[in-house]
């Protein structure tokens, strides 16, 4: 079976970690810069963070209302991405620590398993970067 496209995101960048990028439809448009360095921009570990956390929570709500578990209260998602440089070049890792309040632990551990199965975001980043997925 092929897949069927839900949505296409189109973002053009100019000037790389030192530009800018703006989605064909106007509602992103960002300066980029350097991760530590002076300039005022965001960078692509911050977008993958904020892209990837979002993604999470959604498939953490999908994954609540199939296993029929209620949520007291929105999970919150603290993302990590590291840029390491190792002999090989540039990589990444990353953490997201997931905050379930008032749900029991095993429940929380579910939930956070089967979203991490099912987050297209995870399913990218699985086998190809360093990731820890953390309840706090």
């Amino acid at each position: 079976m092929n897949p069927r496209t839900l949505y296409t995101g189109k973002v053009h960048v100019t000037g790389g970690r030192e530009g800018a990028a703006r989605s064909a439809d106007g509602r992103l448009d960002i300066k980029l810069s350097t991760p530590g360095g002076p300039g005022v921009g965001t960078n692509p570990e911050q977008l993958l963070a904020a892209g990837w956390s979002a993604c999470f929570e959604g498939a953490i709500a999908i994954a609540a209302k199939q296993m029929q578990v209620s949520l007291p209260e929105a999970p919150t998602i603290d993302a990590e991405i590291d840029l390491n440089l190792g002999d090989d070049g540039y990589g990444l890792a990353a953490r997201l620590n997931v905050a379930l309040p008032r749900l029991p632990a095993d429940t929380a551990r579910a939930l956070v398993e089967a979203a991490h199965r099912t987050c297209p975001y995870s399913k990218a980043l699985a086998g190809n970067i360093g990731i820890e997925i953390n309840l706090v």
